[in-house]
């Protein structure tokens, strides 16, 4: 069962089992949200959104028209997402770009990402950073414009020559993406 906070105006009827909507959050009639998401306080998600399992929204997010978000992603307070390179009064584009969040990625605190890119699977995203073009899998960025810093384990720590320090895992580069190296 989900808990939708008293305080909270949430339209959609898509929302998941054991999902948590908190105060002062408004979710429009056509999102949809997966289970056991953490929606926390003062968050709007727009209509044509999708939200996977396990996804936890921070506060001072919005969500809007476009937005593509895994299962198990983080995002962080006060982070901003656009849909929208040519924004006017008054003015709807025929369709929002698509922004796409994949699985077990994080975007830290107030980092702004711009419309129509993809952030890889497992991604980092720095706080404060601005991301304005696609970011691989497994990769660690931040700065202002986000520029990549070095890759990310699945466990969240910095890889040290393609292995990570805290959990020994190994990794390789196949076709110039990064990939877990295969115990044998």
């Amino acid at each position: 069962m989900s808990f939708i906070h008293s305080l909270a105006d949430v339209q959609s009827t898509q929302i998941g089992k054991g999902t948590t909507i908190w105060q002062f959050s408004v979710v429009l009639t056509g999102a949809k949200i997966g289970k056991n998401c953490n929606i926390n306080a003062l968050t709007l998600i727009e209509n044509d959104v999708v939200i996977g399992n396990n996804v936890t929204i921070k506060s001072g997010v919005q969500v809007w028209d476009g937005l593509r978000i895994d299962d198990n992603v983080l995002v962080g307070p006060n982070v901003t997402l656009t849909n929208d390179f040519t924004p006017r009064s008054k003015q709807r584009p025929l369709a929002f770009l698509t922004t796409t969040i994949a699985q077990n990625a994080s975007i830290g605190t107030n980092a702004t990402i711009i419309c129509g890119i993809k952030i890889g699977l497992y991604a980092m995203i720095g706080a404060g950073a601005v991301v304005t073009k696609d970011v691989p899998n497994y990769a660690l960025v931040y700065g202002n414009p986000a520029k990549q810093q070095g890759w990310i384990c699945e466990c969240g720590v910095k890889l040290q020559k393609f292995i990570c320090p805290s959990c020994e895992t190994n990794y390789q580069m196949v076709d110039k993406k990064l990939k877990k190296k295969l115990v044998k």
